[in-house]
């Protein structure tokens, strides 16, 4: 399967991990960690790789480490 990019806007400190909006190539996600060092970002790594059914490792933050809007790739 190809690499894949998607847009991703997430919502940390939430009280459920969840994906609340979906379009092509765009996810708006909910996410129950704070965005503190890193926190959310890891949370929402695990989340995407158990939504694609990947491991952690093929996905990548590509753009946006600090701030709410990111570029994710997949492999």
């Amino acid at each position: 399967m190809p690499e894949q990019d998607i847009i991703v806007q997430i919502i940390p400190n939430s009280s459920r991990n969840e994906i609340i909006q979906q379009a092509d190539n765009y996810l708006k996600i909910k996410i129950k960690a704070a965005p503190v060092k890193g926190k959310a970002n890891k949370e929402l790594l695990k989340f995407l790789a158990k939504i694609y059914k990947k491991p952690v490792s093929q996905i990548e933050i590509i753009k946006g480490l600090t701030t709410k809007n990111k570029l994710i790739r997949i492999y």
